[in-house]
């Protein structure tokens, strides 16, 4: 996954640290809960990566050159590099990766069969839009983890360079013809919805995840900035449609 045009960063510099922020791994995991909650979501991030694989591996069989296809495939290596980083971090905290995994298998597959793409370009304005808005997500959680929780998180969300080559074949798709645009435009407003959906089930229903996220543990997120981190993503969402030459 990625957040390929950084469009979600701070213009300010990050405050210093504070609690969890602060502490490694091993102290953080100290509380049970705060245990949990890393194990949900390094569970979901691996199988987001999984699937990230797995659909640009058939996204490359509707590549219309041989070029495309290619870059799509080395993109794919890398989205499956990532799974395996996160698999081998659960692996090593006594954790059983495909038992992380499993509660949040449904709610993906659901996902990426609600939004299965009918061509080329939905395939990639999807990858684009959806991961980078999942990305963002991520990113905003990975604020409040321990350090090294965070180093990992931020690491497998690197730009695979997928990124910069949507919006290569997307703008020029739309300069050879230009109706291309509304259609897509439309897409990626539902994939937006979907993926926001999606987030918000995900938390609602891991308890240890939800309670997290909003403070309970860590240095989660009051209610009032719950809505302003969706805020943050929607305003980034909108950047990268401007990038694509859509409107949001």
């Amino acid at each position: 996954m990625e957040t390929p045009d950084n469009a979600n960063e701070a213009s300010d510099e990050a405050p210093a640290p504070t609690g969890i922020a602060a502490q490694d791994w091993v102290t953080a995991s100290a509380e049970p809960q705060y245990r949990a909650a890393v194990v949900d979501l390094l569970g979901a991030l691996a199988y987001g990566e999984l699937a990230a694989f797995e659909r640009l591996a058939e996204d490359a069989k509707l590549a219309p050159t041989l070029g495309d296809k290619a870059a799509l495939a080395k993109m794919a290596s890398a989205e499956f590099q990532h799974f395996e980083t996160l698999t081998d971090r659960l692996t090593a905290i006594g954790e059983d990766p495909t038992r992380a995994m499993e509660p949040f298998a449904k709610a993906l597959d659901d996902f990426h069969r609600q939004t299965a793409p009918s061509d080329w370009l939905e395939g990639l304005v999807k990858a684009y839009v959806g991961d980078s808005i999942a990305s963002d997500f991520y990113r905003e959680i990975a604020a409040r983890l321990d350090s090294d929780t965070r180093s990992l998180v931020l690491a497998v969300l690197d730009d695979t360079g997928h990124g910069n080559f949507a919006v290569e074949k997307v703008r020029a798709a739309i300069e050879v013809e230009p109706r291309v645009g509304g259609r897509l435009a439309l897409w990626a407003r539902r994939l937006m919805g979907e993926a926001l959906s999606q987030a918000q089930r995900v938390v609602a229903d891991r308890d240890a995840l939800s309670t997290m996220l909003v403070g309970g543990v860590a240095d989660g997120f009051d209610l009032a900035e719950v809505g302003r981190m969706f805020s943050r993503i929607t305003e980034a969402h909108t950047k990268r449609m401007a990038a694509l030459g859509l409107a949001a």
